[in-house]
């Protein structure tokens, strides 16, 4: 495994106990919001977990993009400098 998909994957946990879902389905692609009923506050605890974790600031202006698995990879990686 990759150190790509082993960073996603952590994503997923985190996304997944947030969401009161299994890890296994929560999907790349799949939209927080239409797929998975999540709100506002739920996106914005997701948030506050990732600038946790990963020490990132990601601005709260930010998380209307923030819809799915691979944006928040792709905000993470970009806030915490990863180059995979």
């Amino acid at each position: 495994m990759t150190v790509a998909e082993q960073r996603l994957e952590e994503l997923r946990e985190i996304v997944a106990e947030v969401l009161e879902l299994e890890p296994e389905e929560v999907t790349d692609t799949g939209d927080f919001m239409e797929e998975y009923d999540a709100d506002s506050l739920r996106a914005i605890e997701i948030l506050a977990r990732l600038d946790k974790k990963y020490q990132v600031e990601i601005p709260q202006s930010e998380l209307p993009e923030l819809r799915n698995l691979k944006a928040v990879y792709d905000a993470v990686a970009r806030h915490a400098g990863w180059q995979d």
